[in-house]
């Protein structure tokens, strides 16, 4: 049951607007035309909530009321390690994360030799949705290889094809440019096992000379350059964990 008048916590339209949804005033308007709900119950105008504990969704999509947790995107360059600290001395995420005011992890990887988006954030509840692979987020990337592309070798990789611990397919293949015997594709795969972009390729002799990771369900780069980051908005957040929630049911790719 909501307690309007429970004076312990913070009122509900302040911790919206905090968060970056909304100005107090339209968060006072969503509140009453019944768009935003606590602890999955509609939430009525005077609620307090804890930013910390609760859990706040404005028109179905949660929204990340605890203002110490922190997301980021970062173009990871090549030859950077995926992890936070690297025994070997090589070039680790961490290089790229002095300007962040707390501690934060990586969400996933990417191959040392491969490039683009990688996730930073101190979340663990959203980074283990995204991993976790029965979500099924798909993932864009952009892979040179040093041949052109035939029709049956593109509708193999759609069909799919036999590695060695289990089938694998493209959700999507789109030729970005051909040329001098090379070709810019462009590959969706909502599934995260080690090096499987290259492996698909490399199963159809497309060896890849350059990947690059250019997306994760709704995240993009945008125009993030090389070892640059920036912060996810509260929009992107939100879907993200939208496209997460636990759907037993569910079952293919999330689109983005």
């Amino acid at each position: 049951m909501q307690r309007p008048g429970n004076n312990d916590g913070v009122r509900l339209q302040k911790v919206i607007a905090g968060a970056g949804i909304a100005s107090r005033r339209e968060a006072e308007e969503m509140i009453r035309r019944g768009k935003v709900k606590v602890n999955g119950e509609v939430a009525e105008l005077g609620r307090r909530v804890d930013p910390v504990s609760d859990i706040v969704t404005v028109r179905g999509r949660r929204v990340v009321t605890d203002v110490d947790k922190v997301y980021y995107v970062l173009n990871k360059p090549r030859g950077v390690v995926s992890t936070m600290e690297d025994e070997h001395g090589r070039t680790s995420l961490t290089e790229y994360t002095k300007g962040i005011p707390v501690r934060v992890f990586h969400v996933g990887r990417l191959d040392t030799d491969s490039e683009g988006l990688i996730m930073l954030t101190n979340d663990g509840e959203l980074s283990n949705r995204i991993t976790h692979p029965s979500h099924g987020l798909v993932k864009t990337y952009r892979a040179q290889v040093a041949r052109e592309f035939d029709r049956p070798t593109f509708h193999k990789l759609l069909k799919g094809i036999e590695l060695d611990d289990g089938p694998a397919k493209a959700d999507r293949l789109h030729i970005i440019d051909e040329a001098a015997g090379q070709t810019l594709i462009e590959i969706d795969i909502h599934e995260g096992r080690k090096h499987i972009v290259r492996r698909m390729f490399d199963a159809v002799d497309h060896p890849v000379s350059r990947l690059v990771r250019t997306s994760i369900g709704p995240v993009n780069l945008r125009n993030l350059k090389p070892g640059t980051l920036r912060r996810l908005t509260p929009d992107e957040v939100g879907e993200l964990y939208k496209m997460t929630e636990p759907n037993p049911g569910a079952k293919g790719p999330k689109k983005r």
